[in-house]
């Protein structure tokens, strides 16, 4: 499992290029490989994920059957959108303007870890997404995280 790092500002082009920023671009693996796009579930952002983390995704896509029909309208949500990218050699990413207008993207923009995916933000609605209330992140944070208990890993 690819675990990715750190939060990090840049800009998209008119053609919907965006530069990945250096301290990124060194945690990612080899840009043969490739990556997948696509749309959030739960947020208006787009995912970048490494292709071997992809692959262990469809693992588990592939085990649903789809002859239930909840199975089969969760397969058809889950792939829209979806497109296969690589960065080219300059560096750039070019985001599709489907997937631009899904998730609300103008100039500026987040690219955030989410363990060992990316996800890409528009700038504001990333900003509007992490404010708030601190007690309310205290509160999610002990619901979450408050019955998990890893002493061999020292956390409790």
């Amino acid at each position: 499992m690819t675990n990715i790092i750190g939060t990090y500002e840049c800009k998209i082009d008119s053609k919907g290029r965006l530069m990945v920023p250096a301290p990124l671009k060194k945690q990612l693996p080899a840009p043969t490989d490739g990556f997948v796009l696509k749309r959030s579930i739960f947020d208006p952002c787009v995912e970048l994920w490494p292709k071997a983390e992809w692959d262990i995704m469809m693992l588990k896509i592939n085990k649903l059957n789809r002859f239930v029909k909840k199975n089969n309208d969760f397969i058809r949500k889950f792939m829209a959108g979806v497109k296969m990218v690589e960065i080219d050699d300059a560096g750039r990413l070019l985001i599709t303007k489907d997937l631009i207008e899904y998730a609300g993207i103008s100039k500026d923009l987040v690219l955030t870890s989410k363990v060992n995916i990316i996800e890409i933000w528009d700038k504001d609605l990333y900003e509007k997404s992490i404010s708030g209330d601190d007690m309310d992140f205290a509160d999610l944070a002990e619901e979450v995280m408050g019955n998990l208990n890893d002493d061999e890993n020292g956390i409790s």
